[in-house]
């Protein structure tokens, strides 16, 4: 069994009194104070996040373009430069190895951010694609940490950090799913306006050696503004709010896009890309529906979604006691017939049948 792993920001989080927990083989800081407090805060201010766990390669190469339309299911190449993309990267049973997002630094120049716990995998995925395709696939992550700022203040916060310079989008101007270069500590800083929440937010990825800087800098000038650290309790009960699916609970190898309400990401009409022959799913093939429930009894990943009469339908994948909206929600995977939305049904909590209702994804969404 291999050594855990922390962030460049053990230290900071340890000081801050913070909780851990394992994920992807990494020590990270499951909460500090309170989940809810913290899940909150993200809602009405703002938190900070440590996902420094996450992985990073890069895509270069005068063949970057059309090697990524064939290894990934999007279509990259119509990527502007500046812009960032949600994409899937397929095995070829069109099984999800992992979902990502990919920005476009230069026209030869991509960026790839994946999932902790999916580091190898991907890049040997991607490094098995390059073929003839003229491109380098390089593993960066160990080079950079990752913070995010995620929340209503997000921007006025780090339109007030000390050290982030050389902003080369005006911080209003930034539009979501797009980014813009920086400079801090005089090296490259990367800040996009993506995230993990449901809220407008930032994430910045900055040379490893400058995290802990940056984690006190962006602290300092989200004092005001009700800024707080957060873990991944918080982060997965606003990511779960916002219908975002979350690999190895809502995505695996055994799921196809179009079950998990991503079919519009795979473009089928490539002429050629990795999973095409395999992407369709079986006309009765679980699907991913939101579940809403009354009460306090929140269904969990793994219980059962049953029928009145306690045939089952189909299985919880996330669920909680959401804290923004105060009753319980789930995501689950369920048959086509009990999927349409305002089907009513029970999720089996220890026995217990609570009464649930599909509803449409996601569960919240900003106003704003």
């Amino acid at each position: 069994m291999s050594d855990p792993r922390y962030t460049p920001l053990r230290e900071r989080h340890e000081a801050l009194g913070a909780s851990f927990t394992d994920f992807g083989g990494w020590q990270m800081p499951v909460r500090y104070t309170s989940d809810l407090a913290e899940h909150h805060a993200v809602r009405k201010s703002a938190g900070i996040f440590d996902i420094s766990h996450m992985a990073e390669f890069t895509i270069r190469g005068a063949g970057a373009a059309d090697y990524l339309d064939y290894a990934l299911a999007g279509r990259l190449s119509a990527l502007a430069v500046g812009k960032a993309k949600y994409s899937l990267l397929l095995a070829e049973t069109g099984g999800i190895i992992d979902d990502v997002i990919v920005y476009r630094l230069q026209d030869d120049d991509f960026l790839i951010i994946s999932n902790a716990g999916n580091r190898d995998a991907v890049r040997e995925a991607l490094s098995a694609r390059t073929g003839s395709y003229d491109v380098s696939v390089v593993d960066v992550s160990d080079d950079y940490a990752l913070i995010a700022v995620q929340g209503p203040n997000a921007e006025a916060i780090l339109a007030a950090t000390h050290g982030i310079n050389e902003v080369s989008v005006p911080w209003a101007e930034q539009k979501y799913y797009a980014w813009a270069t920086a400079t801090y500590a005089g090296k490259p800083l990367l800040l996009a306006r993506t995230g993990y929440t449901g809220e407008d937010g930032f994430e910045l990825l900055v040379a490893a050696e400058d995290a802990t800087s940056l984690w006190d800098a962006a602290l300092a000038a989200g004092e005001p503004h009700g800024l707080v650290p957060a873990g991944l309790a918080a982060r997965d009960t606003l990511r779960l709010e916002a219908g975002m699916p979350l690999y190895g609970h809502e995505l695996s190898l055994d799921t196809k896009p179009a079950q998990a309400g991503l079919g519009r990401v795979v473009v089928t009409t490539k002429e050629n890309f990795v999973g095409k022959d395999g992407v369709d799913a079986a006309a009765d093939a679980a699907v991913l529906v939101g579940l809403e429930a009354s009460g306090k009894r929140a269904g969990r990943a793994g219980y059962a979604v049953v029928s009145e009469d306690g045939a089952v339908l189909g299985e919880i994948t996330s669920g909680a006691l959401s804290p923004t909206l105060g009753h319980p929600i789930a995501m689950a995977y369920v048959t086509p017939s009990s999927a349409e939305e305002g089907t009513a049904v029970f999720l089996d909590v220890r026995g217990t049948r609570i009464p649930a209702t599909v509803t449409a994804l996601p569960f919240y969404r900003r106003t704003k």
